[in-house]
């Protein structure tokens, strides 16, 4: 059995994500960690595409379709399958992960701040204005790690995908963006990967120049994925689909599962 943390960065395509995460980038070029480049899922719009990501099921099968659909998963998500195989599950996450898998509608009062064993994530601390600070995002994230030695953690934050919904893929706003997250990511993956957890670090979908996102434009559809830890073969010809990250990482976790797995990305 693996800890595993996985980051998944708001709106991030592939091409900032390239050419602007100079931290990430360079453990790449120093062989320790693994990027790749993949493809999201349609519709290329976030609610959808966290179910697609945490249950390894396509938008047009879960039925999760558009950002308005507020109500709990039928899914198997990794937060469910965890739970069944006794781990500890947690979410810094913007509130619709918690809409999707512990409570709808979203009570701030009740759900901002998440303490329940009995829910599929145990432990939250969940936003709802896309302009929440990075930086304050990752804070929240780290305080839920050293409380609660969650054996699954997910990381979410906003920021990249706010900016291009207000500059587009084209603007400095949202390319700084990216890479104000990958500096302050400095400050906690070190630490991360030192207690020994396995990271994965990607994206929902991209964001064209239109300020938005939900079609089938490569800069819609192509996002990152990068892996760090023991575990990962770091093959580079590996090629990971957004549908197999969940079975992926339940593998890692050691959680029973009947999901689709990235062939050839785990040792």
């Amino acid at each position: 059995m693996n800890k595993v943390i996985l980051v998944v960065i708001d709106g991030l395509a592939y091409e900032v994500a390239r050419d602007c995460l100079g931290y990430l980038q360079g453990l790449n070029e120093a062989g320790r960690m693994t990027g790749y480049q993949m493809q999201c899922e349609l519709p290329a719009v976030s609610r959808p595409l966290y179910e697609c990501i945490l249950t390894g099921t396509r938008p047009v099968d879960s039925g999760i379709l558009n950002n308005d659909m507020a109500r709990l998963s039928t899914q198997q998500s990794i937060f469910s399958l965890a739970r069944r195989a006794g781990l500890t599950t947690a979410a810094a996450a913007y509130h619709w992960v918690s809409e999707l898998y512990n409570r709808a509608p979203y009570q701030p009062v009740r759900d901002r701040f998440t303490q329940d064993p009995e829910l599929p994530i145990q432990y939250g601390l969940f936003y709802s204005q896309d302009h929440y600070p990075d930086c304050h995002l990752l804070q929240d994230a780290e305080i839920l790690r050293t409380r609660f030695d969650p054996d699954f953690l997910l990381v979410h934050p906003m920021n990249t995908d706010d900016a291009g919904h207000k500059f587009g893929l084209d603007s400095r706003q949202y390319r700084n963006s990216a890479r104000r997250f990958d500096l302050l990511l400095a400050d906690y993956l070190p630490r991360w990967l030192d207690e020994g957890y396995q990271v994965l670090i990607t994206s929902d979908h991209g964001m064209n120049r239109d300020h938005s996102h939900s079609g089938i434009l490569p800069e819609e559809r192509n996002i990152p994925l990068f892996v760090a830890g023991s575990a990962f073969s770091h093959d580079a010809q590996a090629q990971p689909r957004q549908l197999d990250l969940c079975g992926t990482i339940c593998t890692l976790l050691g959680a029973t599962h009947d999901k689709t797995e990235c062939e050839g990305l785990l040792s």
